[in-house]
């Protein structure tokens, strides 16, 4: 294999790894093993575990921003596109995907390249909201004074409701969580009850 492509068969491992047993349960030895390879030759490529992990965080993480970005691209108008965003967000997605960040938020602390990219992506969740309500104001279609903040308290309660999909299923039902966010972004931007779906 050419480097890149042993750097990408590498994250692919990690990934696969993270996907079973987490984040924080992934080691040098599993994705060794799961390549049919060496330890060492992941240390060749990275020069950490905490890279590794990084690295496959951030292709899962990446690969459900960039979906996003192009379904709120297709969005006709800013209601459209910001009901593209909630359809897209991890709560209405796979619950693997939210699994890893949780993996992220709590390895954060402990691995700096992991907090790294989960603070990069986790600010670009919000500057995509962000720049969805600012588009929506400049048209005159959405009240809301302070597009940063909205999309930051938006994104809190996404993540805060998320996470209680995802660890505590039989707690609150998936419809449930979905209504409430949308609910509560439609208060935030001025919107009808039921704008958002």
């Amino acid at each position: 294999m050419a480097p890149g492509e042993r750097r990408d068969a590498i994250v692919a491992a990690a990934l696969a790894i993270a996907r079973r047993k987490g984040l924080a349960a992934t080691t040098v030895r599993d994705v060794a093993s799961e390549m049919g390879t060496s330890s060492g030759l992941i240390h060749h490529y990275f020069d950490s575990m905490d890279d590794v992990l990084a690295a496959a965080f951030d292709r899962a993480a990446s690969d459900d921003l960039a979906r996003t970005t192009e379904a709120i691209a297709e969005g006709t108008d800013p209601v459209r596109k910001l009901v593209a965003f909630f359809d897209n967000y991890s709560v209405a997605g796979s619950d693997w995907t939210f699994q890893l960040w949780l993996d992220a938020w709590a390895e954060a602390g402990r691995r700096p390249a992991v907090g790294a990219t989960s603070e990069r992506l986790n600010i670009a969740w919000q500057q995509l909201l962000a720049g969805t309500l600012k588009e929506g104001v400049a048209a005159g279609v959405f009240d809301c004074p302070d597009p940063d903040a909205t999309a930051w308290r938006i994104i809190s309660l996404l993540d805060g409701l998320s996470l209680q999909v995802v660890a505590h299923q039989a707690t609150l039902a998936r419809e449930t969580v979905s209504w409430w966010i949308r609910s509560y972004a439609e208060t935030e931007t001025g919107l009808a009850a039921g704008s958002l779906g």
